[in-house]
């Protein structure tokens, strides 16, 4: 079984308070449905990569948009994680787009696009088939 790194155990608390801070505690109108995806800290702990989705908001103006409101709220976020987490230092924050929903989403669409055009031609074969029947 795989030992857990402190950077990880960090990065999964991180994950956590940032989720409930931003959902409860961010009050900026400009703010969309957002969730925290996932959290990378640095070894040094100097800072650590939030990547994070917007819920029905995926255009490249809102996800902008959404970016530079955490970022502009990233102080005050980490003055309450110093709060919730005991760290000697508490990391830089650095929010990214997280595109692999989106990418997913694209991937499962087209996945059943696949099946379902795969389905329409073995039923026209099948058809075609029973119809070219000889009968005596």
């Amino acid at each position: 079984m795989r030992e857990f790194k402190r950077t990880d155990r960090v990065g999964d608390q991180l994950q956590k308070e940032l989720a409930v801070l931003i959902q409860r505690e961010v009050k900026d109108p400009r703010l969309g449905m957002v969730t925290v995806s996932g959290v990378t800290v640095s070894r040094d702990f100097g800072y650590a990569d939030v990547y994070v989705t917007l819920l029905g908001e995926d255009s490249p103006e809102r996800v902008k948009e959404n970016l530079k409101v955490l970022r502009q709220a990233g102080g005050f976020l980490r003055s309450q994680i110093a709060r919730r987490i005991k760290l000697r230092h508490v990391p830089e924050l650095r929010f990214h787009y997280d595109e692999s929903v989106v990418r997913g989403q694209r991937l499962s669409s087209l996945i059943e696009q696949a099946v379902s055009s795969d389905r329409e031609r073995q039923a026209g074969a099948v058809q075609d088939t029973n119809g070219t029947e000889e009968h005596d």
